[in-house]
């Protein structure tokens, strides 16, 4: 293959501006994660290239892959790109893939489960909870997160500064956006509420969200969120549990028209509906261009209820539905033992879901990216630099054992996580060849 920088693609992998005011690449690898800082401003990274060596690619193909500029710059042959020792990644036993993105989380409420007492919004302790949230999605391989962020009662804006503020301080390493979700929209209580909405759009955020099955009445909330939306070119992204169909059909009417896009989540509601009036539902949500983040690990606080169901993914797919999923509650009220990782959700989906494994990590990456506004990534010339490496040869067993990891953002290695397996001296365990892994990682 060859060594030169390849034409753009005709898809324009260049075209498209992320949710968080456009994520042009501009930067190139070469800092190791040890010497990256959070608070303030993150280290700026300098221009050089680095080789990813030897990477598998889920075709079967043993690859070099050559970033620069926060783009991959060509795709070669396993030794076709000559490059420094300093600036080389050896990839010998690691799946490459596009890095998957966060579609769902809540970083204001995140890692307060443990906690004694009532829960602090200080905005210190928010953006403390925010930015420790993120870095914890970043290790497992998340380049993008959507935070939803609650507003009004008696914290005010104090939350959305907070996790604007971590984004601030993150950029560099992952790219943070934040949507503002209030709590009540119509009537008297919904006056302040609709206030503070638009003033949170103002300050930052990127997304407007909510819930409104909280709200007295619902379909004012939802005229209330899309007109806001469509005056500041806004994507819609509302929590919801699916389980009114009448609701559902309402929701599809008015959100088809909306250009940024409407997604909800976490619809486990529907699984819990007739096949029929389900199906039905998904067929009105497909023709409207509505997306469903489903939440596989567990559903978030947001809803203040539990769904022991997932959404029905299979049938939402199968009705032309574009679906992600997302992690949700990441060790909150709303999953004390939640994760946040992405390739758990994807897992999930695999395990129980029916999807194939491919599938099941596209809900994760591509398909998330998408719903997100980002630009599409393949481990192609021309494309993002958003990868993620994982020990293992194929999807199926990086989703069932996935262990080492390390991050690729904007053509650098951002975070880089080591798993060390060992057995003892056993004849049973030279006799059988079990796999081990050695103490030592890929560099630099």
């Amino acid at each position: 293959m060859s060594d030169s920088q390849p034409p753009q693609p005709s898809h324009s992998p260049h075209s498209g501006r992320g949710e968080g005011g456009g994520h042009g690449p501009a930067h190139g690898p070469s800092q190791s994660p040890a010497r990256l800082r959070v608070g303030g401003n993150a280290a700026a990274p300098d221009a050089t290239t680095l080789l990813l060596a030897g990477a598998r690619l889920t075709d079967g193909r043993t690859v070099d892959v050559r970033l620069s500029g926060g783009r991959i710059q060509a795709v070669g042959t396993a030794g076709s790109l000559p490059a420094p020792a300093l600036s080389r990644v050896d990839l010998s036993g690691y799946l490459l893939l596009p890095a998957p993105a966060e579609p769902h989380a809540h970083g204001d409420t995140a890692l307060t489960a443990d906690g004694e007492g009532p829960v602090s919004y200080t905005p210190d302790e928010v953006q403390r909870r925010a930015t420790e949230a993120a870095l914890l999605q970043l290790g497992h391989g998340a380049t993008a997160l959507r935070s939803h962020v609650r507003i009004g009662d008696v914290h005010g804006l104090g939350p959305m500064e907070a996790v604007l503020q971590a984004r601030r301080s993150l950029r560099g390493l992952t790219d943070l956006t934040t949507v503002a979700v209030p709590r009540l929209l119509t009537g008297v209580a919904g006056a302040d509420g609709l206030s503070m909405l638009r003033d949170a759009v103002k300050m930052g955020a990127s997304v407007i969200g909510g819930c409104p099955d909280l709200d007295p009445d619902p379909t004012g909330f939802l005229e209330a969120v899309l007109e806001l939306a469509d005056e500041h070119g806004c994507p819609v992204d509302l929590h919801t549990d699916g389980d009114d169909p009448a609701r559902l059909s309402r929701l599809a009417a008015m959100a088809g028209g909306l250009r940024p896009g409407v997604t909800i989540g976490p619809c486990g509601g529907l699984s819990r509906l007739p096949l029929d009036v389900a199906t039905r539902a998904a067929d009105q949500l497909a023709a409207a261009g509505v997306r469903v983040t489903c939440l596989p690990q567990g559903d978030c606080a947001a809803l203040e209820r539990r769904s022991l169901r997932a959404a029905p993914v299979r049938l939402l797919r199968t009705a032309g539905v574009r679906v992600t999923a997302g992690s949700g509650a990441l060790r909150d009220a709303g999953n004390p033992v939640g994760r946040g990782d992405p390739l758990e959700a994807a897992y999930l989906l695999a395990s129980q879901g029916g999807l194939r494994p491919g599938e099941a990590y596209a809900s994760v990456s591509s398909a998330a990216r998408e719903a997100m506004g980002l630009p599409e990534v393949r481990v192609e010339a021309g494309f993002p630099a958003e990868l993620l490496a994982v020990r293992g040869d194929r999807i199926a067993a990086v989703l069932s054992l996935a262990y080492s990891r390390i991050v690729i953002h904007r053509g650098r290695v951002v975070a880089r996580t080591s798993a060390v397996r060992e057995y003892c001296d056993s004849a049973v365990a030279v006799a059988l060849d079990l796999p081990r892994q050695g103490r030592s990682e890929p560099g630099p």
